[in-house]
Formats: structure tokens, sequence, C-alpha cells
């Protein structure tokens, strides 16, 4: 089943177009590591898919992330080595 409007167990992390397309090429390892991340601080939610849109990168979720949840998947999409940070 498919929604037509943002979910809320979807993540999004706003970020320019050339970014998610290199956060992209690499989505596999990065649902890994964010679900080692999210393990580690001792979170019962996982990451099932990342795509790119319009607004950034979207993160599907398996249940509906909390504060801490949202900080952490954040912290880890900015932090990665192919996001040009634009100061």
């Amino acid at each position: 089943m498919t929604t037509k409007g943002p979910s809320r167990k979807q993540v999004i992390v706003p970020i320019n177009m050339e970014n998610s397309v290199n956060f992209i090429k690499d989505s596999s390892s990065h649902v890994t590591n964010i679900n080692r991340v999210l393990k580690s601080i001792k979170s019962d939610i996982m990451a099932n898919s990342i795509c790119a849109d319009n607004r950034g990168v979207v993160i599907t979720t398996t249940k509906v992330a909390g504060n801490l949840n949202l900080q952490t998947i954040k912290r880890y999409v900015k932090n990665t080595n192919n996001i040009n940070v634009i100061t």
C-alpha cells in the first residue's frame, strides 16, 4: 500500500538535490547503518527504505519516530561522507 502524502512513518531530511542523489547511490548500506545507529540508542524502530524526493531524502520506518530517533537519523544523514555542507 502506498500513500500519496507524507506519512507519520516517514522521516524527511531536507538536503539539496545533488546531495540526495549522492546519498541514494549507496542507500542499501545507509539503511543498514541507520538501523545499527538506532539499535545503539535502544530504539524500537527500524528503517525500511530510502528514496529521494523534491524536499530531500525520505526514510521510511517501521513505526512512528520519536524526537530522539529523528535527531539520530538526521545526524547520521548530515555526517555521511558524501554530503557536501554549504556554509
